[in-house]
């Protein structure tokens, strides 16, 4: 048997024991918690662990892989590895419905469950026909690894499984206290205490103790612009999630009115310098408008935004407000 458990047999156990085999090879302490006293359980990531490849027409093989098989409080939890490939087959299918089977990599513990056995396997848990057919839950001290939707009247001698499309990959991930989460098939679960990370498709999130959250964390600004001369700063705000940046400003005209020409040349005006921290990296283009008419702007790499253009023959005027916005990557 190449499935392995630690911690499941007593040395006292007739043919039982951890060998220090058993130990290096399962993922001892690698524990994502999710209460006092309990794990989630999961897959190790790392390769293609427990990778299902079909081997004929009612058989599959599943690679060889690592996981954290998670019971209940009492239990703790069950590492277990998979030393080499282990073949299944499945079930001729219902004559008339079709049924959803489960791959599961189980441990039975005869001290916590009515199996009588302590013993790891790789299963298929065979799911009810049915017109929608639903898979089994893996409960208990189960991991499931894959669906695989059997058709009605499936068989060696009529074409079996097809297996390109029958198989719904479930491998959820697990991995250690403060290690980042490295996903799996789905993303729909709680995290376990404030400060925990995990890439949810390519995006870091942070768990804030109700829900995840896209880090870096939102920051915002409300200080640190300076009105350049002829202007009077109204309001500043900055507000950045993962590196992009949306800036609004509002500065008002105090010198003497700006004459646009017919083609709405105003000459390079600057308007207010943005705090050092939310200068883009190269100069960006910005909208300004002050109800009257509207313009473009520039922001440099110094933080310098300038008025480059407005409506065509317009005029800003002492006492009108502009307002600026621009959204870039920092």
């Amino acid at each position: 048997m190449t499935v392995r458990s630690g911690w499941l047999l007593n040395r006292d156990t007739p043919g039982g024991g951890q060998t220090r085999e058993d130990t290096r090879l399962v993922p001892v302490g690698t524990y994502f918690p999710t209460g006092e006293l309990t794990a989630r359980g999961g897959v190790i990531p790392g390769g293609d662990p427990f990778k299902l490849t079909s081997s004929g027409a009612m058989s599959f093989t599943i690679g060889v892989g690592r996981a954290v098989l998670s019971g209940t409080t009492a239990q703790g939890a069950y590492p277990v590895a998979i030393t080499a490939p282990e073949t299944l087959t499945v079930a001729p299918g219902n004559a008339q419905f079709p049924r959803k089977d489960a791959v599961m990599l189980s441990v039975y513990d005869g001290m916590y469950d009515t199996s009588g056995s302590q013993l790891a396997v790789l299963e298929i848990v065979q799911g009810e026909a049915a017109a929608t057919p639903v898979a089994p839950v893996a409960n208990g001290s189960r991991e499931k690894l894959y669906e695989i939707t059997v058709p009605a009247g499936a068989s060696t001698g009529n074409g079996g499984v097809p297996w390109s499309t029958a198989v719904a990959d479930r491998r959820r991930t697990t991995m250690t206290l403060g290690g980042i989460h490295a996903g799996g098939w789905s993303t729909n679960f709680s995290g376990s205490y404030p400060g925990q990370y995990r890439d949810n498709r390519g995006v870091l999130e942070r768990w804030s103790g109700t829900a995840w959250e896209e880090y870096p964390l939102l920051a915002t600004s409300s200080s640190g612009a300076t009105a350049a001369s002829g202007f009077s700063l109204n309001s500043w705000r900055g507000r950045a999630r993962s590196s992009v940046a949306t800036v609004n400003v509002s500065v008002t005209r105090t010198g003497a009115k700006i004459d646009a020409d017919s083609s709405g040349n105003i000459g390079d005006t600057d308007l207010v310098t943005i705090p050092p921290n939310w200068r883009p990296p190269f100069a960006v283009s910005a909208v300004v408008g002050d109800g009257f008419g509207d313009g473009e702007a520039n922001i440099g790499v110094d933080g310098v935004v300038t008025l480059r253009s407005w409506s065509a023959g317009g005029v800003v005027t002492s006492g009108r407000n502009l307002r600026v916005t621009a959204t870039y990557v920092l």
